[in-house]
C-alpha cells in the first residue's frame, strides 16, 4: 500500500470502454497522460488496469481538490478528455471522491 495516501486526498474513478473503431494512437496518447499526471503539483498515485471483460479503470489520487481541479482544468489533459470524446471511447464515467479513511496491512 503506498504510504502516501491520507484522510482528505481526493480520489478520481475513471472507467471507460474503447470503441471497436478507436483512433490506433489511443495508447501513444493515454502513455503521455500517464506520464504527465505526476509531474503535477499535488500529484499522489494513480493505477491503470483492464478488466477481462475489456472496461479500463484508471484510478488517480491527488492531494486536494485544488490540485484535482488543476489535473482536470490542464490544457494537455482537456484536449486528451476530448480526444476520447470524439475518437476513443465507446462509454466512459467518472468519480470523484473525498478519502475518509486510509488503513492497511501491514500496519504503518
Amino acid at each position: 500500500m503506498n504510504s502516501d495516501f491520507q484522510a482528505g486526498q481526493i480520489v478520481t474513478v475513471f472507467r471507460s470502454r474503447l470503441r471497436a473503431d478507436a483512433d490506433p494512437r489511443y495508447s501513444e496518447h493515454a502513455e503521455q497522460i500517464s506520464e504527465l499526471a505526476p509531474t503535477m503539483p499535488g500529484y499522489v498515485d494513480h493505477k491503470s488496469f483492464t478488466a477481462d471483460d475489456g472496461e479500463r479503470v484508471t484510478i488517480v489520487t491527488f492531494e486536494d481538490h485544488a490540485t484535482q481541479d488543476a489535473w482536470r482544468l490542464q490544457s494537455d489533459h482537456v484536449a486528451a478528455q476530448r480526444a476520447g470524446i470524439a475518437s476513443y471511447y465507446e462509454t466512459y464515467s467518472l468519480q470523484v471522491a473525498t478519502v475518509e479513511k486510509v488503513s492497511g496491512f501491514p500496519p504503518a
